[in-house]
């Protein structure tokens, strides 16, 4: 009872394929197949390493002008 046979499966993928119909299959396992093709990609492209460094993007240490914001501008303005 712990287990099915290969009749329950059978029986099982005949209800699937009488609700779904084949077309809607297909188009169901044509999708999972790109999307998991769309996964590996991306995987295989994040772990590449880039060959120069990027460097960080720096602060500049301005003066007081520089360090307004969009609030203190918008206070100005009104």
């Amino acid at each position: 009872m712990g287990s099915f046979s290969i009749w329950h499966w059978l029986i099982v993928l005949l209800i699937v394929v009488m609700v779904f119909g084949t077309k809607k299959l297909k188009n169901m396992g044509s999708d999972l197949g790109g999307a998991v093709k769309g996964f590996k990609d991306g995987m295989k492209d994040g772990s590449a390493t880039p060959e120069t460094p990027v460097p960080p993007q720096q602060v500049a240490s301005g003066t007081a002008a520089d360090k307004t914001t969009i609030d203190v501008e918008a206070r100005q303005k009104s």
